[in-house]
């Protein structure tokens, strides 16, 4: 039933109890499948304790949004148990460099992950994909036995597409795609993906006041067991969040390569706060779409001033624009390649030209949001994002 067209609810009286998601359970489970007594290393339990917590307060959550939480918190606690498995029998992993890696970020809906694709085509540079953020570590079958997890993950990915049929046209993904660090950091329980996916402002508020340094030193930990298996090329990392840590990014990878990347926020904002609410409403029982609106357009006008303040104060910072990306896509890609100090070989460009014609062959359509349904007015985005738009030369849609 809706309410005022924003917030949908059902009637108090067809509402049950709402069963309570258990930390130390799952943390018991994890041990117990993995036939180990305890974790070598137990600095992520804070994080989960404070993540579940507000999940079990604040997130409103369905049957199947607490099924899903506990599905991905055994799934995270086993990674980490294999992690500390692998490492007691090969220590060097700890000691792998992980040089001058390229991190995209900016502007979410702005061509991240458009650009991502087209520059990993490059052979000398690699990204996480997508299953991998699942399944880290070498699978004891072999191809086999990889071939097998991609199959799992695009069931997943089916399964999703059916529980929110608008995702895949919004943010369209499969098992080999790459994926944003988000999905790399949310394995020790601290990471912006949690606020997109359920409701929990409590957890974020505890983030942004504790900080991102323990959640990029697993960042880095999770490549160099990912560089292991597939040595000597540049990681080419994305994330639109990325903005909101850019001390810790800096602080453990302080040879990386950043790229900005801008676009009309109030564009911008509207499809942000559509794909949250797509991606929420899955796992939850109600959804305050004001609340949404509230949020992502208070999010980004924080990440908007980290961005100025960020580039004041650096000359390292390659910044690119939408419609610089969408036009000529070939050429930003050079662009960012010299940004990098990588070469564009006749390869590099040959398989950057097939892809394009492959995704131009997608049959992608613009799509319109409408900022009111989010409770958000265009003229006062305007007013509020106007030092963002004059400091980057940001052209309005």
């Amino acid at each position: 039933m809706a309410n005022g067209g924003n917030v949908e609810t059902r009637p108090v009286a067809a509402r049950r109890p709402r069963l309570q998601l258990d930390a130390e359970e799952m943390l018991t489970a994890a041990l117990k499948h993995a036939g180990r007594d305890d974790f070598l290393d137990r600095s992520f339990y804070p994080p989960l304790q404070r993540l579940i917590a507000a999940c079990n307060a604040e997130s409103d959550l369905s049957a199947f949004g607490r099924y899903s939480v506990r599905f991905d918190v055994l799934r995270s606690l086993n990674n980490l148990l294999e992690f500390e498995d692998v490492e007691l029998l090969h220590p060097q992993v700890l000691s792998r460099p992980i040089e001058r890696p390229l991190f995209i970020m900016g502007m979410p809906r702005s061509g991240t992950t458009f650009l991502h694709e087209l520059v990993t085509q490059h052979p000398g540079t690699i990204a996480p994909l997508a299953y991998q953020t699942v399944y880290p570590n070498p699978s004891p079958s072999g191809r086999f036995g990889q071939k097998l997890r991609q199959g799992w993950i695009e069931g997943q990915l089916r399964l999703v597409r059916i529980l929110a049929p608008q995702l895949n046209r919004l943010h369209p993904i499969s098992a080999t795609s790459p994926q944003e660090c988000t999905d790399i950091t949310s394995q020790v329980f601290q990471s912006l993906r949690y606020d997109s996916v359920y409701r929990v402002p409590s957890y974020q508020r505890w983030l942004e006041h504790h900080g991102h340094i323990d959640a990029y030193r697993f960042h880095r930990r999770f490549l160099q067991h990912l560089d292991v298996q597939m040595p000597g090329r540049r990681w080419v990392l994305k994330s639109p969040d990325h903005v909101f840590a850019l001390s810790a990014l800096k602080t453990v990878y302080p040879d990386a390569r950043l790229v900005f990347v801008h676009r009309d926020p109030v564009r911008v904002l509207a499809s942000v706060a559509k794909l949250t609410e797509v991606l929420r409403r899955p796992f939850a029982r109600s959804i305050d779409r004001v609340d949404i609106g509230r949020q992502v357009c208070a999010s980004w006008i924080d990440g908007a001033q980290r961005m100025t303040r960020a580039a004041a104060g650096s000359d390292s910072i390659l910044h690119l624009h939408y419609r610089q990306i969408v036009s000529a896509p070939l050429e930003t890609a050079s662009r960012l390649f010299r940004h990098a100090g990588l070469t564009l070989t006749e390869e590099a460009t040959r398989r950057m030209q097939r892809w394009l014609e492959r995704d131009r062959n997608s049959n992608k359509g613009r799509r319109n949001y409408n900022l009111a349904t989010f409770g958000l007015d265009a003229g006062a985005l305007h007013a509020q994002f106007t030092p963002y738009i004059e400091a980057f030369g940001v052209e309005r849609e």
